[in-house]
């Protein structure tokens, strides 16, 4: 091989070695799927956190991924339903990215298997970023500082497999798990007799862990809750073409709930209280309806009791972030 051919390997690989880094977690929660070809790095982490916040991915630079995703709202944007470009409303309410590294598919109907694809979506929906990506490519490429961070994070110019995986990587930072309610069952934190009483209600008498289970308060699975009797929004039978799969959608986390309001996919539900009636009543008539779902009954203390409870699962580190 020529000398100066391997000195310039050697350079090349020198400088864009990709020291993979571990993600941060509380002890309590199991280790995220992070893709092999998609290592958390810190140069990644930071490319994927710049394109985040920056609204040169919309085509008249007026929005940004943080638009909808405002860290101030644990990545919600307490709108009923997002806001695109020139104010263009988007069919449904825009979800959480509280631990969105768990998640086992993205997207209200589950219709995205990763992160990485996940990020192609607002690029081609009109009511969104409306800007082919390979638009959104060219554009960084005239930026030396894109340029010189998108050859440090993956060694190659901008271009859509770099804007999907870095953006993809910063989201899986996106721990919380610093919550009342992590310190109580970690560190012996007392809960406050409401809380505790609403704690009761929620893992016992009201069975709320048969789909907001785990660490994660999420089963990730999908089903219909009794919102409607006639959905205006199909849910994943888009995807699917199975009638089992109408009207049924991702089972939220309830992580910092009580700043991701208002609530269900659609956004028509703008308070924890009316949640709660919602499910007290039973929920509306639909072939697809959760079986779990019946009438019954707490009274005004009670209603306090679990909201108190839910409000323990707010992390003020997380959404105080910079």
């Amino acid at each position: 091989m020529n000398i100066k051919n391997f000195i310039f390997i050697l350079l090349f690989v020198t400088i864009y070695s990709f020291t993979k880094i571990e993600i941060y977690k509380p002890n309590h929660f199991p280790e995220p799927f992070i893709p092999e070809q998609n290592q958390l790095t810190e140069d990644r982490i930071k490319l994927g956190k710049k394109l985040f916040f920056d609204p040169i991915l919309s085509r008249d630079s007026t929005i940004s991924c943080s638009t909808c995703h405002n860290p101030r709202f644990a990545f919600t944007d307490r709108k009923e339903k997002a806001v695109g470009i020139k104010g263009n409303v988007v069919n449904r309410n825009t979800p959480t990215l509280t631990n969105v590294a768990y998640n086992n598919s993205f997207m209200l109907d589950g219709v995205n298997p990763s992160l990485e694809n996940q990020a192609l979506v607002p690029f081609h929906e009109k009511n969104e970023f409306d800007l082919h990506i390979l638009i959104a490519s060219d554009r960084l490429l005239n930026d030396s500082a894109y340029v010189d961070l998108s050859m440090r994070a993956y060694g190659k110019n901008p271009s859509p497999y770099v804007i999907t995986s870095a953006l993809a990587n910063f989201q899986r930072t996106l721990i919380s798990g610093n919550s009342k309610y992590d310190q109580h069952i970690n560190n012996n934190i007392v809960l406050t007799e409401s809380e505790a009483k609403g704690k009761d209600l929620f893992f016992n008498k009201l069975h709320c862990t048969e789909c907001h289970s785990g660490f994660n308060f999420t089963n990730y699975s999908l089903t219909n809750n009794g919102l409607y009797e006639f959905y205006p929004d199909s849910g994943r039978i888009r995807l699917t073409g199975d009638i089992n799969d109408r009207a049924v959608f991702k089972v939220p986390t309830l992580r910092n709930i009580e700043v991701t309001y208002p609530y269900m996919h659609d956004g028509s539900i703008n308070t924890l209280e009316n949640v709660i009636y919602h499910y007290m009543s039973g929920g509306k008539n639909h072939e697809n309806k959760h079986e779990i779902l019946k009438p019954f009954f707490l009274n005004t203390d009670e209603v306090n009791s679990l909201i108190s409870f839910l409000y323990t699962l707010t992390d003020t580190s997380f959404i105080n972030q910079q």
